[in-house]
């Protein structure tokens, strides 16, 4: 009687415990899975090896394409802010609180890195209302608890644009996406609470001293300092799954890497310096110095890569992955400056990326980005698909996900079913950018079609059209052949276009048209 007493004793323990791995319930069979989305910051469409990237190793997310899906026209937006608003609300930029980086200077001096470290409300951007509906509050209706670690850039302290006032129940990293242009902070953020870190306040806006040898890799050691700040946000993205994954959890793992500044481990760094060999070092302005460029920024992307086997490895230990939704992305193009050099990587891949084609245009390499999704035994392993999606997608994709109602005013639409390859997939009509920063730029793509405009805040109103079939580097204009196309670009932009409730990011041009 006692053996058999200990034998269901036995059973029950590890029924209860694939229970509570699964998040299950006696009473629910059907499970609702975790979510990890994962957001680079500032990576080219090119940069992992399985888009083609032949300089830099990306071992874990080629084989996160190799256990799931990879897109080929996924969009984000051209910088940090108004992407990562993109993402978190559905809404594009013709109707979006956020079109551009607004960081806010009517508070003071907020580019002073020791005033912001001594008052925190010169830290983050102008905060989103407490009205939005973010992702994170979807979720936690469906009973996710949810977490962001990294940067968020969408508010700042004591705001309604914290991330524990948009749906976050835990919090870990940079507030301000200002703060992260030195992977060397005085501090991150948890929750509401400054977090102190052992590095002195320097301004990354340095030259490196004439009077020392810019060759000699000795002088750059004062551009490291002790705390690292990569270190510090996988070790909390890694608590927070171990912390909650009994239940089901959403973890956003915005990593700041490889943004600007040029900082990585030095083991990194040698490797690649051994794999490029010798180059000309970057000299600072803006941005730190650095003794190799190549070598530094390589060595950023395979951290990150390695960031994300360290997240699968967990969810693996803990007993969830399978039950997992993993989600890689990034938020625009590449850089062009400081250091970064991505003709030499083909950062872009198949498009230009270098300055006024990457990062801050909309143009292919400016936001087209990498977009890969894994669910083992749920999304055929090795699967590419050519569906035209964005980051507006997400919003509705999980909510048909965990049949939840879809916010209204959301311009996403669900990639579910190609997704799982379950289902009828609806398609975009087109996918709307609009973006008031670098002279102020529009773009429209509609179907093969791409209409762009640029130079707005200067005047022109003349859209060059671009047929992304033959011409993916957008290099031969043919809108002169298709005044058709042209007519319907003009039409959806004015359907589009909703004038922004702030006035930094008005296009007088769009103004004017939608009178």
């Amino acid at each position: 009687m006692k053996r058999g007493y200990t034998i269901i004793a036995l059973l029950f323990g590890i029924y209860a415990n694939a229970l509570a791995q699964t998040g299950s319930s006696p009473k629910t069979l059907k499970v609702k899975p975790n979510i990890v989305y994962i957001l680079a910051d500032d990576m080219g469409y090119g940069e992992l090896g399985c888009y083609g990237q032949q300089k830099i190793e990306t071992p874990n997310l080629d084989e996160l394409a190799k256990h799931g899906k990879r897109f080929t026209q996924h969009y984000a937006y051209p910088v940090c802010a108004p992407s990562r608003y993109s993402l978190m609300t559905g809404k594009n930029s013709g109707k979006a609180f956020i079109r551009g980086n607004h960081e806010w200077e009517e508070r003071g001096d907020v580019w002073n890195f020791k005033e912001m470290e001594k008052n925190p409300t010169l830290e983050g951007q102008y905060p989103i209302p407490d009205s939005t509906i973010t992702i994170a509050k979807v979720l936690k209706t469906a009973g996710y608890t949810t977490g962001i670690v990294g940067k968020w850039g969408l508010g700042s302290p004591m705001s309604t644009g914290t991330p524990n006032n948009q749906g976050f129940d835990y919090f870990f990293g940079f507030i301000c996406q200002r703060q992260d242009h030195t992977y060397y902070s005085g501090h991150l953020w948890e929750n509401n609470n400054r977090v102190p870190l052992d590095n002195k306040i320097v301004d990354p806006d340095v030259k490196f001293p004439k009077d020392l040898d810019p060759l000699d890799e000795k002088n750059y050691e004062k551009y490291q300092q002790k705390d690292y700040t990569p270190d510090f946000l996988i070790r909390a993205a890694l608590r927070f799954i171990d912390n909650n994954h009994h239940k089901p959890f959403f973890l956003y793992y915005p990593s700041p890497l490889p943004h600007l500044s040029l900082q990585a481990p030095k083991e990194l760094v040698d490797y690649y310096h051994q794999k490029f060999g010798d180059e000309k070092p970057f000299l600072g302005g803006s941005y730190f110095p650095v003794r190799y460029p190549h070598a530094t920024y390589a060595a950023m992307i395979t951290l990150l890569d390695k960031q994300v086997g360290q997240i699968i490895q967990k969810l693996k230990d803990d007993g969830v992955y399978n039950n997992t939704i993993i989600m890689f992305c990034s938020d625009n193009g590449p850089a062009y400056n400081a250091g970064v050099d991505p003709t030499f990587f083909k950062s872009a891949g198949p498009f230009k990326g270098e300055y006024g084609w990457g990062k801050g245009y909309v143009h292919e390499g400016g936001i087209r980005e990498p977009f890969i999704v894994s669910w083992p035994g749920k999304i055929k392993a090795g699967s590419t698909s050519n569906l035209v999606s964005a980051t507006i997608d997400m919003m509705p994709t999980l909510c048909d996900l965990l049949k939840l109602k879809t916010p209204k005013d959301v311009d996403g639409l669900s990639i579910l079913p190609t997704i799982l390859d379950r289902g009828q997939q609806t398609l975009h009509e087109y996918l709307y950018f609009e973006f008031p920063e670098y002279d102020g730029q529009q773009a429209i793509r509609l179907g093969n079609w791409k209409g762009v405009r640029l130079n707005m805040l200067k005047g022109n109103n003349k859209w060059s059209l671009f047929d992304l079939s033959k011409d993916p580097q957008e290099q031969n204009d043919v809108a002169a052949q298709h005044p058709d196309m042209i007519q319907r670009m003009s039409a959806i932009s004015k359907k589009e276009h909703h004038t922004p409730e702030l006035s930094r990011f008005i296009i007088p041009v769009l103004e004017q048209e939608n009178k």
